[in-house]
C-alpha cells in the first residue's frame, strides 16, 4: 500500500515536470528572436532545442537523471531567461506605463 502511494506521488511529480517543460517551451517559442539577443541570452533556437529535448525526455525516456537535468534547464529558463525577455520586450509585470512612484490610484507625491 505504501509503495502504491509513493508511485502515485512520483507520477504526479513527473507530470508536473512535464507540464512545466511544455509551458516553458511554448513561452520560449512565443518570444521574439531578437529579444534573446537584446537580453544577452542564448539564442531562441538554443532554448527551443533544450526545452524540446526536455519535453521528449519527460515523455519518452524514463530516466530520472535526464528528467532532473531537464527540470534544471526549465527552472533556468523561468527564473533567468524569461524575466530578461520580458524586460527587453517591455512586459513589466502587469504595469501599463507610469513611473516607479505611481500608486494604485495615480502618482504618489509624498503628501505635497
Amino acid at each position: 500500500m505504501l509503495l502504491t502511494a509513493f508511485g502515485g506521488f512520483m507520477s504526479l511529480i513527473f507530470l508536473g515536470m512535464l507540464v512545466l517543460a511544455v509551458v516553458a517551451l511554448v513561452m520560449a517559442g512565443l518570444a521574439r528572436d531578437d529579444a534573446y539577443r537584446a537580453a544577452n541570452k542564448q539564442s531562441k533556437m538554443f532554448w527551443l532545442i533544450i526545452l524540446g529535448v526536455t519535453v521528449a525526455v519527460n515523455l519518452l525516456v524514463p530516466m530520472v537523471f535526464l528528467q532532473i537535468a531537464g527540470l534544471i534547464a526549465t527552472i533556468v529558463f523561468f527564473v533567468d531567461v524569461r524575466p530578461a525577455l520580458k524586460q527587453v520586450s517591455g512586459g513589466g509585470g502587469g504595469r501599463r506605463g507610469g513611473s516607479s512612484s505611481d500608486g494604485p490610484y495615480g502618482p504618489y507625491n509624498g503628501g505635497r
